[in-house]
């Protein structure tokens, strides 16, 4: 099969998780860490053929300089999170595709593949985060108009637009999202990446 084309959105870390408060760690350092050991996480996984960050974020893009091969698509005005996936996608039109939020610290490349693997299986899908109600991962097969929703609340919108929910473990990697400290915690437990793991340093036990 073709490989997959990934589309990583992510806001700039000035105004991105306003929520994820950790004693002693600048929040736009961690945020932008969270970010890259997502992407570098995706970039690695073997299904994948491109990784397509979509951000206006100047950092965070220099940053990533140092994981090859990454295509970026500059966000010039925010416009919200699907019209941001969706201009990722322009030119992929008739390739599989998958957009994956860009706040997964945790995330190992083989459980991503294990969900892109399923998600050959079905036209579209989905996976849930770890509380079950929002969404990390979306899919969609070769030729098939893209289509997503994410925000509050956005699994159920995804499987009202025919995504099938994939069979992904409930210790999956994938799952875990982070929006407060009290997640990261959580993510920490299965693993951070080594540039999340470096901006929390001692912050608490990882």
């Amino acid at each position: 099969m073709t490989g997959w084309i990934v589309v990583v959105p992510v806001k700039p870390a000035a105004r991105g998780k306003s929520r994820l408060d950790v004693p002693g760690v600048v929040r736009t350092e961690l945020v932008r860490a969270i970010a890259l050991d997502t992407i570098a996480a995706a970039h690695a996984c073997a299904l994948v053929e491109q990784v397509v960050v979509v951000s206006d974020d100047g950092d965070l893009v220099l940053a990533a300089l140092d994981i090859p091969g990454l295509r970026f698509v500059p966000e010039t005005e925010p416009r919200g999170l699907n019209a941001a996936v969706s201009s990722g996608f322009a030119g992929f039109e008739g390739r599989p595709r998958a957009a994956l939020l860009g706040d997964l610290p945790a995330l190992r490349a083989d459980d991503l593949e294990a969900a892109l693997t399923a998600a050959g299986a079905v036209d579209r899908g989905v996976v849930a985060d770890a509380e079950g109600a929002g969404s990390t991962l979306v899919t969609a097969s070769a030729g098939l108009e893209w289509a997503s929703a994410f925000g509050e609340g956005s699994f159920a919108r995804h499987v009202s637009l025919g995504c099938t929910p994939l069979a992904v473990p409930d210790a999956s990697t994938l799952r875990r999202d982070v929006d407060t400290a009290a997640q990261l915690r959580a993510a920490a437990e299965l693993g951070l990446g080594p540039r999340t793991r470096q901006v929390i340093g001692s912050a608490f036990d990882v």
